[in-house]
C-alpha cells in the first residue's frame, strides 16, 4: 500500500508539473487518487480546433465523430489527443459535470515514461488551443 501511495503521489506530482505550466487549464494535484480531472478555463475551447492526425483513415473517422451536432469541446479534445498521440485521456464532461475537460489516471509505474506522456499531452494541449 505504501509503495502504491508513492507511486500515485508521484505520478501527481509529475503531471501537476507539466500540466500546470499550459495557460487555459486549472489543475490541482490528486489528494491521493489514482486519477486527475483537468478542468479547461471557460471559452478556451471551441468546435474548430484540431491536431494533425497523420493517418488518413484515423482523421476522417475523428472527423466524422467530432462534428456531429452536439459533441461536447471536450469530447472533441480527447479525439483529437487520442489519434494525435495515443494518449487516452475521458472528457471531464462524462462525469456529470458541466466543466469542460479530460481526466487522466496516474497508473504508469515508470516515472521517465509518465514524464514523457504528460510533456507530450502539454505540449498537444498547447497546440489545440491555439489551433
Amino acid at each position: 500500500l505504501k509503495e502504491r501511495i508513492s507511486l500515485y503521489e508521484k505520478s501527481s506530482n509529475i503531471t501537476y508539473n507539466f500540466l500546470k505550466e499550459v495557460p487555459g487549464l486549472l489543475v490541482n494535484r490528486t489528494n491521493g487518487a489514482f486519477y486527475m480531472a483537468v478542468a479547461f478555463k471557460e471559452g478556451v475551447l471551441n468546435s474548430s480546433q484540431s491536431l494533425p492526425i497523420a493517418n488518413d483513415e484515423v482523421r476522417n473517422l475523428v472527423e466524422s465523430l467530432v462534428n456531429q451536432p452536439g459533441v461536447s469541446p471536450d469530447k472533441r479534445f480527447v479525439y483529437y489527443t487520442l489519434a494525435a498521440t495515443g494518449i487516452c485521456t475521458v472528457p471531464l464532461s462524462s462525469f456529470a459535470t458541466s466543466l469542460q475537460g479530460f481526466r487522466v489516471t496516474l497508473l504508469e509505474r515508470d516515472p521517465a515514461e509518465t514524464e514523457r506522456i504528460y510533456k507530450t499531452l502539454a505540449s498537444k494541449i498547447t497546440e489545440y488551443l491555439a489551433s
